[in-house]
C-alpha cells in the first residue's frame, strides 16, 4: 500500500497549514490597544497588550472569553526597565530613541539581540498569548548612530516572523511603511500609528487583499471624519488614542 497522500489531501493540508498562522484573526476586527495601567477590558475581539506587565492568568482569562491576545514588545530598542535588559551587550545599542527615557535603539545584525528576542517570544508562547506585536522593526530609517541598512532590516524582520511561526505564534508587521510590499508574505497583520497624518495608510491594502488586517492607532483626541470614512471603505481597524496608551481609544462612529 502506498504511503503517499492523494494529490487532493496534499493540496488541502497545504492550504491549511498556511491559513494556521492567521487562526482568529478577520479583516476589519475591532481591537484594544493598552500598554500602560490598569487594564481596562472594552468590548473588542483583539487585544495588543504588554507581554512583561501582563500576567498569564489575564492572558487566559481575555481569551476564555473569546479574545485574541496580541502581546507587544519592542524588538529594535534597548529599555532599561525590563527585566531581560542585563542580557544585552553595551556594544549592540545605539543612540537613545528621542523622546523615550531609558530606551536606546539596537543593533539588529547582532546575535545576541536575535537570540534574546527568540527567549521574548517562548514567553509569549509560555504565557499563553497568540501573537506577538514586536515594535520598532525600522531602525534602519532612523538615527540610531548604528550602520543599518534596508537589507538589515528586511533580513531582521523575516527572522522575526519566521521565529514566531515556528513557535506557533502570530506576528504583526509595526509601522515599517516603506518595507511593507516587501514583507506582507511573512506577516499575519499589520500595526500601524498615524499613517493617516502622514498619508500612508493606502499600502495596506495589499494586506488586506491577502485577508489580512490592519490595525491603525491616531494619536488625537477627536475623530477625523474623512479619515474614518476611508477606513470604513477599505477596512481598516482605525481607532483614536491617548500617547500614553492607559486608556480605552475611541472607535469611529
Amino acid at each position: 500500500m502506498s504511503s503517499k497522500l492523494p494529490r487532493l489531501a496534499l493540496i488541502t493540508l497545504l492550504i491549511a497549514s498556511q491559513a494556521g498562522t492567521a487562526a482568529g484573526l478577520t479583516v476589519g476586527m475591532s481591537w484594544h490597544l493598552q500598554l500602560q495601567g490598569t487594564l481596562q477590558k472594552p468590548n473588542r475581539q483583539l487585544y495588543d497588550i504588554d507581554l512583561f506587565d501582563m500576567p498569564a492568568t489575564t492572558i487566559a482569562q481575555l481569551k476564555s472569553q473569546g479574545r485574541t491576545v496580541i502581546c507587544y514588545f519592542s524588538a529594535g530598542s534597548y529599555e532599561n526597565w525590563r527585566p531581560d535588559a542585563n542580557q544585552f551587550p553595551q556594544a549592540a545599542l545605539g543612540k537613545p530613541l528621542d523622546g523615550w527615557e531609558g530606551e536606546n535603539w539596537l543593533d539588529i545584525r547582532n546575535a545576541t539581540v536575535r537570540s534574546i528576542m527568540g527567549k521574548r517570544m517562548d514567553l509569549a508562547k509560555q504565557k499563553g498569548c497568540d501573537g506577538v506585536d514586536p515594535d520598532n522593526v525600522d531602525g534602519y530609517s532612523n538615527d540610531t548612530g548604528l550602520p543599518l541598512t534596508a537589507a538589515h532590516q528586511l533580513d531582521y524582520n523575516r527572522f522575526l516572523a519566521d521565529t514566531a511561526h515556528a513557535k506557533g505564534l502570530l506576528i504583526g508587521l509595526k509601522n515599517t511603511v516603506e518595507l511593507a510590499p516587501d514583507l506582507v508574505g511573512k506577516f499575519d497583520f499589520a500595526i500601524n500609528e498615524s499613517c493617516y497624518k502622514y498619508r500612508e495608510c493606502g499600502v495596506y491594502q495589499t494586506f488586506i487583499a491577502m485577508g489580512k488586517p490592519i490595525f491603525i492607532a491616531e494619536y488625537r483626541s477627536t475623530p477625523n471624519t474623512n479619515w474614518c470614512a476611508d477606513a470604513k471603505r477599505n477596512r481598516y481597524s482605525l481607532q483614536y488614542f491617548k500617547l500614553a496608551l492607559k486608556g480605552v481609544g475611541t472607535l469611529c462612529s
